[in-house]
């Protein structure tokens, strides 16, 4: 979705979406981020800020890529965010387990399919590959990339506790209408 980023987060909590990450290519700005946290707040939504670590503990959260966490003690950062929530991206298992004995809330696995949203993204993963992420955690997965009404209910047998979505939303048509319906079809698969 294009324009003003506070009404495309309302459009999306009116949908029912419960769980939000800012994710910003040109970098994350920290006014930004605490008007859309006031908003989810308000809304008891969560809202996770992708990369930027100073900007996250304005919000629920920080998400972190693997490249993130090589600038970091990933101990030392689960301390600064104290209560607030510390996900990883992880494409392996052994990411995954890594994950979680840092500390980490969750893990964001993909990308479940081929996605333009994320250039390096790598190639999908699908089914299998996030089943066995799910296996090898005790941390709920967040399957990520490529995630659309038509495949999320490989998503739902893959044992991901959530699904992650941009262009599924963002591209379409009605945005909003797109938002409902993802969010009607995770709660009827699970």
């Amino acid at each position: 979705m294009t324009g003003d980023p506070l009404a495309s987060l309302a459009t999306m909590l009116d949908a029912g979406i419960t769980v939000v990450q800012y994710r910003a290519k040109a970098g994350v700005e920290r006014d930004v981020v605490r008007a859309m946290h006031a908003l989810t707040r308000a809304r008891g939504a969560l809202l996770i800020v992708n990369d930027d670590l100073a900007c996250a503990l304005e919000a629920d959260g920080w998400h972190a890529g693997q490249e993130d966490l090589a600038t970091y003690d990933a101990r030392e950062v689960r301390a600064l965010l104290g209560a607030r929530v510390f996900g990883i991206s992880c494409g392996v298992p052994a990411e995954a387990r890594e994950a979680e004995r840092i500390g980490a809330d969750y893990v964001g696995v993909g990308p479940f399919a081929a996605t333009g949203s994320k250039a390096d993204a790598g190639s999908a993963i699908g089914e299998r590959g996030v089943a066995s992420v799910v296996r090898a955690t005790h941390l709920p997965v967040v399957a990520i990339g490529g995630i659309d009404v038509a495949n999320l209910d490989g998503v739902a047998r893959s044992g991901a506790a959530m699904a992650a979505v941009i262009s599924a939303i963002s591209a379409a048509p009605d945005p909003a209408s797109a938002a409902r319906a993802l969010v009607a079809r995770w709660r009827e698969l699970a």
